[in-house]
C-alpha cells in the first residue's frame, strides 16, 4: 500500500464548502479507473465503474472530501481575524496552532492572551471561540480584511507525519501515520482503492461534499443516483487511550476497521452488517463494531432518500478526529479495503 497518496489528500485542503483542491486530486487519481467520472451541482466529484456482469444491484459507496476548519468573521483595530468553527472542533485544541488563511495560504497563528495576564479564575474556564483570534501579522483592520475578507475559508497547517514503524514514501501496510483531516481522507484513499477492482453490480463512487456540516453533499448524491444500497467509509472516532472508569471505548486503533451497528444519524441495515461480518470472518480478516450512538456519517443522509436506502458505515479508526491532528495505524486502513472488498464481491443480487 503506497501512502503516498494517502499523504497528499490529507495535505490538501478541503474546509466544507471548499472541496475544489481535493476534488481535483481525486479526478486526477481515479479518472483512468472508471468508466464515467463528472462533479455535480453541490460539487459532489462522482465516479460511475460499469458492472461485469447483469448483476442487479446498483452500490453507492460515499467518502466526504471536506474536513472541519475555520472561516473569517470580522477582523479588529489591532488586526487580528476573527474566526468561527465550519463543522465541530472543540476550542480547547486551537490556541497556537498554525493555520493557512484563504486562496493565497496566508500563514497565521492561533493566539490567545498569555498565561502571564490571565487571572487565577480566567485560567479555570473553558476557552471559548470568541477569546481566541488569528494573528497574520497585519498590523490594523483594514489590512487584515483586505488580506483576508470576510468569509475566507481557514485550514490547518499540518503536515503529514510518519510514526511508528512506517517509512516516508514508499509502501508501508504497517505503522502509524499522524495528519489532519484523516476524518475523511482516509475513507477517499479506501474508496480510491476501491476503484481498482471489477465487480458484479454496478458501482457510484462518491466523494462527497460538506458532511461536516449537515451531510448535505451526500443527501442530493444519492437522490439522483438511487441505488439499491449504500455503504459509507470514513475515518472514525479512536478514543482507546486509558482512562481511570473501566469503560469500552468506541473504537481501538489496530483492532481493524469499525462497523457502525447504530450512531446518532442512522440505524445501520442488519443485511449489511451481517454481509460485512461474515465477509470478515471468512477472509480471516479483522474487524470490530463501533460503540453505538456515537457521531453520524453520510449514511444518516443517504437512507432517508427516495423509498429508503439500505445504508451501513465503516469507519478507519482515528484518534483526535476534527482537531488540528489525528493519528492512524495504516493496518486499520489497509484492512478497512480487504473488508470491503470481500463484502463486496459477495453481494446477493437480492435480498431474501
Amino acid at each position: 500500500m503506497d501512502i503516498s497518496l494517502l499523504r497528499q489528500l490529507a495535505e490538501a485542503r478541503g474546509v466544507s464548502g471548499n472541496e475544489a483542491e481535493v476534488r481535483d486530486l481525486l479526478a486526477r487519481v481515479v479518472r483512468p479507473k472508471v468508466d464515467g467520472l463528472r462533479a455535480d451541482t453541490m460539487g459532489n466529484l462522482i465516479a460511475y465503474k460499469k458492472a461485469t456482469s447483469d448483476h442487479k444491484m446498483v452500490v453507492m459507496l460515499a467518502s466526504h472530501m471536506d474536513e472541519v476548519g475555520l472561516m473569517v468573521v470580522g477582523a479588529d483595530s489591532s488586526g487580528y481575524l476573527r474566526f468561527q468553527p465550519v463543522g465541530g472542533i472543540d476550542p480547547r485544541v486551537l490556541p497556537a496552532k498554525r493555520v493557512l488563511v484563504g486562496k493565497d495560504r496566508l500563514p497565521g497563528v492561533i493566539g490567545v492572551k498569555p498565561v502571564h495576564l490571565t487571572s487565577p479564575s480566567e485560567r479555570q474556564n473553558v476557552l471559548k471561540v470568541e477569546d481566541l483570534y488569528i494573528d497574520i501579522g497585519a498590523k490594523n483592520k483594514d489590512e487584515a480584511l483586505t488580506a483576508a475578507p470576510l468569509g475566507e475559508f481557514v485550514s490547518f497547517d499540518t503536515p503529514f507525519t510518519c510514526l511508528q514503524g512506517c517509512t516516508g514514501n514508499g509502501m508501508a501496510p504497517r505503522g502509524r501515520v499522524s495528519a489532519k483531516a484523516l476524518d475523511d481522507r482516509a475513507g477517499c484513499f479506501v474508496l480510491a482503492s476501491l476503484l481498482d477492482m471489477a465487480l458484479p453490480c454496478d458501482l457510484y463512487a462518491v466523494f462527497t461534499v460538506q458532511e461536516e456540516i449537515g451531510m448535505r453533499g451526500a443527501r442530493t448524491a444519492a437522490y439522483t443516483i438511487n441505488p439499491t444500497v449504500a455503504f459509507a467509509l470514513e475515518g472514525t472516532v479512536c478514543d482507546d487511550a486509558p482512562r481511570e472508569e473501566d469503560l469500552s471505548p468506541t473504537t481501538r486503533m489496530s483492532a481493524g476497521p469499525a462497523i457502525t451497528v447504530a450512531d446518532a444519524s442512522f440505524i445501520a441495515d442488519r443485511r449489511l452488517v451481517t454481509l460485512l461480518t461474515d465477509a470478515g470472518d471468512a477472509c480471516g480478516i479483522p474487524y470490530q463494531l463501533k460503540q453505538p450512538n456515537i457521531g453520524g456519517t453520510d449514511s444518516g443522509a443517504i437512507h432517508l432518500q427516495r423509498e429508503g436506502i439500505p445504508s451501513a458505515a465503516v469507519g478507519v479508526p482515528c484518534r483526535y478526529i476534527h482537531s488540528p491532528e489525528s493519528v492512524m495505524d495504516l493496518s486499520d486502513l489497509d484492512n478497512t479495503i480487504r473488508l470491503m472488498q470481500a463484502a463486496l464481491t459477495r453481494l446477493p443480487e437480492t435480498w431474501a
